[in-house]
């Protein structure tokens, strides 16, 4: 794959992957990784200081196709949607069948009144696989700058 092929590959699923999230299709959310997938969201200052608490993980597509079906049928919280700002991606460590992204996010969060706020902010550390007919994340780390979550962290960002 040439290096613009494999930068609009990378920039294609990314861009897939918050349209999905922010149009509220959420049941196509874990058909972006892989069936052994790692995601977590995790402060910055956690992450630097190499503490492993974040704010979710899942190590599987079961995991998350579990959350969004809580989201849907058992959590209750207060209307709302995201908008999500992404920066081009930089892509680094090209691999045999896969590659290392990352990417600057910023999420806005529009509430049920119109209430509009910047929710988090921070950058997407992704391990790409390649093999798979659609690139698929690996892994989604999610470094959000700040460590404080304004409200109940309902939405994957």
């Amino acid at each position: 794959m040439t290096d613009a092929a494999l930068q609009y590959a990378v920039e294609r699923l990314l861009a897939r992957y918050a349209a999905a999230i922010d149009d509220d299709r959420l049941e196509e959310w874990p058909h972006f990784f892989t069936p052994d997938c790692r995601y977590q969201i995790i402060s910055r200052e956690n992450y630097d200081k190499k503490l492993p608490v974040g704010i979710f993980f899942a190590n599987s597509r079961a995991m998350l196709e579990d959350r969004v079906n809580s989201l849907r049928e058992a959590n209750i919280y207060e209307a709302q949607h995201y908008r999500h700002i992404l920066s081009p991606s930089l892509v680094t460590e090209p691999g045999a069948g896969f590659v290392r992204a990352q990417t600057n996010y910023q999420v806005i969060r529009i509430m049920h009144d119109g209430a509009t706020m910047i929710f988090s902010t921070g950058r997407y550390l992704d391990r790409i696989a390649l093999a798979t007919p659609e690139p698929l994340f690996q892994e989604k780390l999610v470094l959000m700058d700040s460590r404080r979550v304004d409200t109940l962290l309902a939405i994957p960002l």
